[in-house]
Order: C-alpha cells, then sequence, then structure tokens
C-alpha cells in the first residue's frame, strides 16, 4: 500500500486527488487548484497496484477497461488531464514512466513490431480502419476527416469548419494547378481527395490498405459524379506504378514504421514527376527517436509508430530530394480530439450496443489519453514539404498564404483557375 500511495503523491501535487482503496480506505493527494477539476478514483482489486506501478498508463487504461478502476468524481478526461498537467513533457520528469523491467519488454515488442513488412501492414490497417462505418459516423465530422484538424479558433468554431480548414492548410502548400496528376497515400474515406478535384480540379488517384476505406470512397466519388477524375485504389504504395505532379500523405506515416521510411521516401521521390512537391501530415515526437506506448500498440495501432521529426529528416537525406518547408502543429491535435471525445461520451448507448462496455472504455481511454498527450505530453504534427527540383516552388512562404487565403474566400463555384497558385 505504501508503493502506491508514494507514486500518487509524486504524480499529483496540483489539483485534488482522491483514491477509494479495497476495503473502503479512502486517501486525498494534492491541494486544490481552479484550474483542475476535483476527481475521485475507486480501485476494486489490489492487483491494479501493481500493474500501474509496472506501467502507469498500460496498467490504468487495462483496469479501466475491464471496470477495476472506475472514476467516481469526475470524467476519465478530467482524470489523465490531472496526471498529465502535473507531469508536463518539458519537465521530463519519469514518475509516469513503466519501470525498467517494463520498458526493457516494450523496447523488444516495439522493435518486433515495428518492422512493418508488406505482408503484416494490411492487417494492421485493418486492425483500426476496419471498424464499423457507424462507429466512425458517430465521432468524426460530417467529412469523416479522421486526422487533426487545423483551428484558426478553437474556442468558437466547429469541428466541421476547423477539419475544413485543414483541407485548405494542406490544399494550399501542394501548389496545384488544374489537370495535375495527384496521389492521395492513405486516403482515407476519400474527402481530402474530393476537395482537391473540386477545389482544383485535379485528378487524384487516392490508396489504401482498408477494404472499408475505398469502398466509401469509391461510393462517395460516383455519388459526386467525379469517378473519372478521382479514382480509389487498394494497393500497398510500395506497389504502386506511375507518375505523379504532386503526392500527399496525411495521417498515415505513423503506419510505415522506421525501417521502412528509406524505401517509403524512395519510392515517393520515383512516383514524383522531375517537377513534383510532396506534403507529408503526421504526427510527431517532440523529442528523439523512442517507442509506442504498450496500450496504443496493443489496443490501438498495432505496428504503429509516431515519428521524431530528425527520422523524417535523415531518411530523406540520401534520396537527392529537397526539404522545402517545414510546420510544427502543436496543440491542434488536442483540440480536435476534445470534440472527438465529447461525440463517443454522447453516442456512448450506440457504441455499446455496436461492440460491448470493454470497447467503448477502451475508445474512451484512447481519444482521451491522446487529447492529454497533445496539451500536456511530447506530441505534436508535423507537416513537411519535399520536392524533387529546387526550382519547383516560389522562393517564398507567400503563395501558401495566397492560396489559403483564396479558399477561404472563394465561393464553392467551380472556378478553379481562380484558386491555383501562380508559379
Amino acid at each position: 500500500m505504501a508503493l502506491i500511495d508514494r507514486f500518487f503523491e509524486h504524480a499529483v501535487t496540483r489539483g485534488e486527488l482522491t483514491v477509494i482503496y479495497p476495503g473502503g480506505r479512502t486517501r486525498s493527494f494534492g491541494r486544490p487548484d481552479p484550474e483542475f477539476a476535483p476527481v475521485t478514483l475507486r480501485i476494486h482489486d489490489r492487483r491494479v497496484f501493481t500493474e500501474i506501478l509496472s506501467d502507469p498508463s498500460l496498467g490504468a487504461a487495462e483496469a479501466y477497461m475491464a471496470g477495476r478502476l472506475t472514476v467516481e468524481q469526475g470524467d476519465l478526461r478530467d482524470v489523465l488531464v490531472l496526471f498529465m498537467a502535473n507531469n508536463p513533457w518539458e519537465r521530463n520528469d519519469k514518475r509516469l514512466d513503466p519501470s525498467l523491467p517494463r520498458r526493457a519488454f516494450n523496447n523488444v515488442v516495439h522493435r518486433l513490431d515495428r518492422y512493418n513488412m508488406a505482408r503484416q501492414a494490411k492487417k494492421n490497417i485493418a486492425e483500426h480502419y476496419d471498424l464499423s462505418d457507424r462507429l466512425y459516423d458517430l465521432f468524426l465530422d460530417a467529412d469523416r476527416q479522421y486526422s487533426c484538424a487545423y483551428w484558426r479558433d478553437p474556442e468558437n468554431e466547429t469541428l466541421e469548419q476547423a477539419q475544413d480548414d485543414k483541407k485548405a492548410h494542406i490544399a494550399a502548400k501542394l501548389a496545384l494547378e488544374p489537370g495535375m496528376k495527384v496521389l492521395d497515400i492513405g486516403c482515407g474515406w476519400g474527402g481530402l481527395a474530393l476537395y482537391l478535384h473540386e477545389k482544383f480540379g485535379v485528378d487524384v488517384c487516392g490508396i489504401t490498405l482498408s477494404e472499408e476505406q475505398v469502398k466509401v470512397a469509391r461510393r462517395r466519388a460516383e455519388q459526386a459524379g467525379v469517378d473519372a477524375h478521382v479514382r480509389f485504389e487498394l494497393v500497398d504504395y510500395r506497389e504502386l506504378e506511375g507518375q505523379f505532379d504532386r503526392i500527399v500523405s496525411v495521417g498515415m506515416f505513423e503506419h510505415v514504421g522506421p525501417p521502412q521510411y528509406k524505401t517509403f521516401f524512395r519510392k515517393c521521390r520515383n512516383l514524383l514527376t522531375p517537377q513534383g512537391v510532396m506534403l507529408v501530415h503526421t504526427i510527431g515526437r517532440s523529442g528523439p527517436p523512442g517507442v509506442t506506448d504498450h496500450f496504443t500498440a496493443k489496443y490501438i495501432f498495432p505496428g504503429g509508430y509516431i515519428p521524431a521529426l530528425s527520422e523524417m529528416i535523415a531518411a530523406n537525406e540520401d534520396n537527392r530530394m529537397f526539404v522545402t518547408d517545414v510546420e510544427v502543429l502543436r496543440k491542434h491535435y488536442g483540440y480536435t480530439l476534445s470534440h472527438w471525445y465529447n461525440r463517443t461520451v454522447a453516442a456512448k448507448d450506440a457504441i455499446v450496443e455496436m461492440y460491448d462496455e470493454r470497447f467503448y472504455r477502451m475508445w474512451q481511454y484512447y481519444l482521451a489519453g491522446a487529447m492529454t498527450s497533445f496539451f500536456y505530453g511530447g506530441l505534436v504534427n508535423f507537416q513537411v514539404q519535399y520536392a524533387r527540383s529546387r526550382d519547383a516552388l516560389p522562393l517564398t512562404r507567400d503563395y501558401m498564404l495566397e492560396a489559403e487565403r483564396k479558399l477561404h474566400q472563394t465561393p464553392d463555384d467551380g472556378a478553379h483557375a481562380s484558386i491555383a497558385v501562380e508559379g
């Protein structure tokens, strides 16, 4: 008992945490702070002590999923905010890290999982993205953008507006012109591909390894009457052939795996025309290369890995392709996940009916944990632009700002040429 008490004493100094132990003993930790809602946890059996001390994130998650750890006051998000805000990434405090033996085990598992060969990639994608369409409809925006939104005014704008702004922000960096051929690697349910064709008159090929996603994307293109210009294929990027003026990849690089990074960039260079440009949008880690946390690897994204910026740059260094722009989005995904979390909680009954209580708790923990990692941990989003030629893009970033301004101002009237960027 003394060890778990000491853990909570060190983990929470600001804000109020009350813990009800098996047998009814109650202990309070921290001190009142208007920034944090008071929370109360109930631990239902003593095994939870060992599990939390061994690996706080995974141990708490699995206990919560099983109903052996419950939130009696406040909300799960309040709990994770309290712990993460007391131990922000920039403080470099190790108190919420797994124990040394658990870290060693996680490192071994991570190295085995991240070797993401083509035969395993499709299975890994299916684990997450081939879940029920209805689940994603319950918490995503109407265009089903399952990636970080772009928030210009997070306190006042809707998730739908922020996701539309994300598409505009990305499109502006691609310096598109009507008639260009664009490749969307990891196209999701087709929203970005359809947007790029609608706004710029480009032809888009979207590829994914999710059978459910390609089915929905093709249907959307057919219903919009643009399937002659926007097509979707179930294919691994490594097997694709052809030449494209632009490549865009949003939320897919997290599934590539470090051993495949050089393969990814080499293949993308070969797919680009000599004046080709690529933009990669990915979750990133603020520090050096690391390992995927065990909860995420085990339950959410098997085979997934969040890259350090150094890994994205180093993997391209022998590729003779220029890094032409880097942007770091810090809290944008935190705001996005907060909206997804609210919608998930509101849809609890539907999700439990679709799956079960344990799945709902897992999904809730995933969204709340990810949200706090962007607000208080070391996670960010990178948007890295690459070009085959030093002359492929204007000398300054002004063209991005101008294209984005036009996308926000131009009515949806199909006037592609008025939006296209002047070279």
